[in-house]
């Protein structure tokens, strides 16, 4: 949830990095970020274009729904999470750590050519990095 995490400065974001370079350098590591209503919501045009700017075409803003459905900018990077979309798309590491269960994801998606995302709302690092390491040996 987010790229905004003080307690990976000095571990994941090198310690003398600006804070205004923190999703870029997020993205060069992770293909997608899944955002809360609050804090997509309460984003400008102005910013939504800054943050679609500062990331590469490959990357996604996963953001998760509330009532109004409105505010976000219309591209094919950003994906409203319904519930629905959500059921087939994303893997919530805290919900489901299982790695081994994440790999049969994995080799299913892969199959069928559909994106799938995996989040951790807690941001357990060490977990999300032994995910992009599976998705890079399974070659997905």
């Amino acid at each position: 949830m987010g790229w905004e995490r003080p307690a990976w400065k000095g571990g994941f974001y090198p310690d003398e990095l600006p804070d205004d370079w923190l999703l870029p350098y997020y993205s060069t590591q992770f293909q997608a970020v899944c955002l809360p209503a609050p804090v997509w919501q309460a984003a400008s045009s102005a910013t939504w274009a800054q943050w679609l700017d500062d990331t590469p075409p490959g990357f996604y803003f996963v953001l998760e729904p509330d009532s109004s459905l409105s505010g976000f900018p219309a591209s094919e990077r950003v994906l409203l999470a319904t519930p629905e979309w959500s059921a087939a798309h994303i893997w919530r590491l805290d919900e489901m750590p299982d790695l081994r269960a994440l790999a049969q994801c994995i080799a299913q998606h892969a199959a069928t050519g559909e994106p799938l995302f995996v989040f951790s709302r807690a941001g357990n690092l060490a977990l999300l990095e032994q995910v992009s390491t599976l998705k890079q040996v399974m070659g997905y």
